[in-house]
């Protein structure tokens, strides 16, 4: 007779970071290799649903699919984010799970938390982007912002350039700053972290590596404070006055057709005819694979967008996922013991 069950694991967010999923190295990797996967035409890459609920505040929840063919493995990322959590609530803005499945008969394999997945991605790609772009020598990073995506980026930033050594930070209140500071120092023991007051020039004025990740909508960085030879990582939407973009050697993005759709500074410029796509050096992409140069001076000041790749996500599930696996942890879940007719007391169940 044939077995019917289907089965799969269930990974939440804590064991996942028991199994040693917090690597930024093993996110930055499966990243470039997805990258690498999706220029050889391995990816198959659908449109995402959005769902918004508010205009005003951008309230919405995104169901994000990616496939990877060689690996045979399809994902799904079901990613809410509502910005006012934070202030109207106390809890975090952006949720997230992730399921993934086996394509061979199409069974799910996983259902897994996407939250760790999601930050961890922002800042593998903003990592990635500094380690072709930024200066491998860079010792200073400058931060605009010191929620979850900055401590991340700064951590991914460290993975990139180890010779990291100060970081400065500004938020909008010194309680944020402080809590940046005692949650990321333990961890990078000889990186110097500053808070700043919530001055946000002196945290990224002559910053070798500057990181804005924030919710504003508004001009935060100026470009009088990027100095030669910068690299500027923008993670959020309207962070930095347009002279930025206008003054930097290139700009870098993840994918330039779904930035200047957007509402990023850079796609703000695009429909005010400020910046056009030959104004674009390249999509990181062509980067990885050499296809277009990196970093080619010393003083080059350069400029990266991302707003993210969901099969970049899915690439990152799916090595947290082989990992935990391999480290024994997950919890089984079954699915479907029988198909539905096979249940013998299916007759006491039926309603009509």
């Amino acid at each position: 007779m044939v077995d019917h069950q289907i089965h799969c694991q269930y990974f939440s967010q804590e064991e996942l970071l028991a199994a040693g999923c917090l690597d930024l190295r093993m996110a930055m990797t499966a990243v470039e290799d997805a990258l690498r996967a999706y220029d050889r035409g391995d990816v198959l890459f659908p449109e995402k649903i959005v769902q918004i609920f508010d205009d005003a505040t951008h309230e919405r929840i995104n169901c994000l699919p990616a496939t990877f063919r060689q690996d045979k493995i399809c994902g799904v990322k079901w990613v809410s984010v509502f910005p006012p959590n934070p202030i109207k609530h106390g809890i975090q803005n952006l949720s997230a799970v992730i399921i993934l499945s086996e394509i061979e008969h199409g069974f799910p394999v996983a259902f897994m938390d996407g939250t760790l997945c999601s930050n961890v991605r922002v800042g593998a790609m903003g990592a990635i982007a500094a380690k072709y772009l930024a200066r491998p020598e860079a010792s200073t990073i400058g931060l605009i912002g010191a929620g979850e995506q900055a401590k991340m980026h700064l951590l991914a930033m460290k993975a990139a350039l180890p010779s990291l050594r100060q970081c400065r930070v500004a938020a909008k209140t010194t309680a944020e700053e402080d809590q940046f500071v005692r949650e990321l120092s333990p961890i990078l023991a000889d990186v110097d972290i500053c808070p700043t007051g919530t001055d946000l020039e002196r945290a990224v004025r002559d910053a070798e590596v500057i990181v804005t990740a924030t919710s504003a909508q508004a001009p935060l960085l100026q470009a009088d404070w990027v100095a030669p030879g910068a690299f500027y990582s923008h993670v959020g939407g309207w962070e930095d006055e347009y002279a930025v973009a206008k003054r930097c050697d290139k700009i870098v993005c993840d994918d330039w057709e779904t930035v200047k759709h957007r509402t990023q500074t850079l796609s703000r410029m695009y429909q005010d005819g400020e910046l056009s796509d030959d104004d674009i050096h390249a999509n990181l992409v062509a980067i990885v694979t050499g296809e277009r140069p990196g970093r080619e001076h010393a003083d080059e000041r350069i400029y990266f967008n991302a707003v993210g790749l969901a099969y970049t996500d899915i690439a990152i599930a799916y090595a947290m996922f082989t990992r935990a696996s391999e480290a024994g942890f997950g919890q089984d879940l079954r699915i479907q013991k029988e198909m539905i007719f096979e249940h013998a007391n299916l007759k006491n169940w039926v309603r009509l």
